[in-house]
């Protein structure tokens, strides 16, 4: 008699448990791979890439800010999908001039799950130069105590510094990855993270203090995995964060939900990997919804992103003006009138279209569009409208997109073969971010192929981790004052 497993019994089988269907895959956690591995390559000549990419063509913003804004998407959040990519990606090795054929043959720097290892590094045994091994042990370095040296020739403290990431002496932040320093919301960001980390640390260490009282921290008998508990519930916290708020304001809530109750249907396999689809195309749409000017403190004029007061990024903080209010970024408790994004569309802040930090005297180089475009033909991304084909998309739907496309490359990409990254900017202008019991909300977020894209692959990166709250504890709640990642944030500042 064959006896069937009770419920509960029966093993879980992997990552394909959360997959609308089984696929085998050789994928490599430590190298990017291809999510349509069964599509062509597209090719499009590099001067018409060039062109659609030109600072003065049709990709350049000209509006008031009224009229390029978003309506809904605060601006925070472009900068918060600017540091889930570097929690997730890093590629030190392709070029604008070496094909990548083999995606597996280009490796990543970081792990591909959502773990903060730009907060904690490769730990405590080995990145000590992170924590701090006064006291209990158990917290991260900030700038406090960062010292400048004066004309005399003295030092002292900096006046900024608890303000501040952890400098050495040559100015470089102590971090886990060097470009959360590259503009000042992401530094200052990087900054709120780990204070959260040591906000959640002093809220472990009361009871313990209690139970022991007059000892000091440094003697403390602290519980075994006491630092791991801390870690964790940072972790689930930014991960909870990343679902619900993130990319319920990027891809829409009903993509969400689908994906969580009915699985995925292109990202699937055994290992988790990061598709160069999404890497190279498909999450570079926050490119742009970047305003060049930001307000960081309430009733303070914008800032130039990089101009004199925010600082060319990879510089410490020498002006209190920089020192980024949160409630000013996301929507919180305190009701604010937050500044939103630029509208997710074809069009670009003209200062992304002539990069001030890139000393290439070739246009081209200067063009985050341009590199955008040029990377994916090294890549060997497929055309956006066979992507979308195979997604099962209405032919009516592609025509619109493509005749988007068609516009913005002055007829070059003429209904064949549009750049993957052109083809989800465009599908965001003309469909656009799915909306529960309603029409899409056009420019608010992305349409209907790189919303999957994007919500299915940061998903799967969580469901294939058996750390994160998706694969560990699917029952797992956060703090309801920290359910956003506004809230995780401001609950860290001292302004």
């Amino acid at each position: 008699m064959v006896r069937c497993p009770h419920h509960g019994q029966q093993p879980l089988t992997g990552s394909n448990q959360f997959c609308s269907y089984s696929a085998d895959t050789d994928k490599r956690s430590d190298r990017f791979g291809r999510m349509f591995d069964e599509l062509p390559a597209s090719f499009v000549p590099a001067d018409v890439l060039i062109g659609i990419g030109d600072a003065y063509g049709k990709m350049r913003e000209t509006g008031t800010a009224t009229q390029s804004e978003s309506k809904t998407v605060p601006v925070g959040h472009v900068f918060f999908g600017q540091f889930v990519d570097h929690d997730i990606t890093l590629d030190v090795s392709s070029s604008l001039s070496s094909v990548v054929g083999e995606a597996d043959s280009i490796p990543n720097s970081r792990t591909p799950q959502l773990d903060l290892d730009c907060i904690y590094g490769g730990g405590r045994e080995a990145s000590p130069y992170l924590y701090d091994t006064n006291g209990t042990g158990v917290k991260l370095l900030t700038g406090a105590g960062n010292r400048v040296e004066l004309d005399d020739g003295t030092e002292q403290e900096s006046a900024l510094a608890a303000e501040d990431l952890q400098r050495n002496n040559n100015g470089v932040a102590m971090i886990g990855d060097f470009r959360n320093d590259e503009n000042r919301v992401l530094s200052q960001l990087q900054l709120a993270m780990i204070r959260f980390h040591n906000q959640v640390a002093e809220e472990a260490l009361v009871p313990i203090r209690d139970a022991q009282p007059g000892v000091a921290d440094e003697d403390l008998e602290l519980p075994h995995g006491l630092f791991e508990a801390i870690r964790q519930t940072t972790t689930w916290h930014y991960q909870w964060s990343v679902v619900f708020d993130f990319l319920h304001a990027m891809c829409g809530k009903p993509v969400v939900d689908d994906i969580l109750a009915n699985g995925r249907k292109w990202y699937c396999g055994g290992e988790p990997y990061i598709p160069v689809e999404f890497s190279v195309a498909a999450y570079r749409f926050g490119h742009s919804m970047v305003p060049i000017s930001v307000q960081f403190q309430k009733n303070a004029p914008r800032f130039d992103l990089f101009g004199d007061v925010y600082g060319l990024g990879f510089k410490p903080l020498v002006d209190a003006r920089g020192v980024v209010d949160w409630h000013e970024m996301f929507h919180t408790s305190q009701n604010r009138q937050v500044q939103k994004t630029l509208k997710l569309n074809t069009k670009m802040s003209p200062e992304l279209l002539e990069l001030p930090v890139v000393s290439d005297p070739d246009p081209a180089a200067k063009s985050l569009a341009s590199r955008n475009l040029r990377r994916g033909n090294q890549f060997l991304l497929p055309a956006g409208e066979r992507v979308a084909e195979h997604m099962g998309r209405d032919a009516a739907e592609i025509a619109k997109v493509m005749a988007r496309v068609k516009t913005v490359s002055n007829g070059a990409i003429d209904g064949n073969g549009a750049p993957l990254w052109l083809y989800i900017l465009a599908e965001a202008q003309e469909i656009g971010r799915a909306r529960a019991g309603g029409q899409p909300q056009k420019n608010e977020g992305l349409g209907p192929v790189g919303a999957r894209i994007v919500a299915e692959v940061i998903i799967g990166l969580l469901e294939m981790d058996e750390h994160s709250f998706l694969g560990s504890d699917r029952n797992w709640l956060p703090d309801p004052d920290r359910r956003s990642i506004g809230e995780i944030l401001a609950s860290t500042q001292s302004i």
